[in-house]
C-alpha cells in the first residue's frame, strides 16, 4: 500500500513539474522585432492573415514565399482572458503584406511555438 501511495505522489509531482516548464514565455513589448518563420503548410495557423478574397479584392495577390523571412515589429499587444498574447505587427519597412494589408494580427505564444514567428 505505502508503495502505491509513493508512486502516486511521484505521478504527480513530475505532472505538475512539466505543466511549469511551458509557463516561462518571453514577454512581447511594442517596437519588439520578429522574423516571419517558414510555416508547415502553405497557410500560416497562428498569423492571422487575410483569406484570399479579401487580399484580391484589394489589389494584392496571394502569395505566401515573399512572406517568409520578412522582418516584423509589434505595433500593439493586448492579453486575452484565458492568458494569451495577441499581437499587431506590420513590416519594418513599410511595405504591405501581399501588396494589400498593412498590419496583421498573431496569437503570439502559438505563433513563436509553431517558430511562425523567430526572435531576432
Amino acid at each position: 500500500m505505502i508503495k502505491c501511495v509513493i508512486v502516486f505522489l511521484f505521478s504527480v509531482g513530475l505532472l505538475n513539474a512539466q505543466d511549469n516548464v511551458g509557463q516561462a514565455g518571453i514577454d512581447v513589448k511594442v517596437g519588439n522585432a520578429f522574423e516571419i518563420g517558414k510555416s508547415e503548410t502553405n497557410k500560416y495557423g497562428h498569423i492571422d492573415f487575410p483569406k484570399a478574397n479579401f487580399i484580391i479584392k484589394r489589389g494584392g495577390m496571394e502569395n505566401y514565399r515573399p512572406i517568409q523571412g520578412e522582418k516584423v515589429v509589434v505595433t500593439s499587444g493586448s492579453e486575452r482572458k484565458d492568458g494569451s498574447t495577441k499581437v499587431k505587427i506590420k513590416r519594418t519597412d513599410g511595405g504591405k503584406f501581399f501588396g494589400s494589408h498593412s498590419m496583421v494580427a498573431a496569437s503570439f505564444d502559438d505563433a513563436l511555438k509553431t517558430a511562425e514567428l523567430q526572435i531576432l
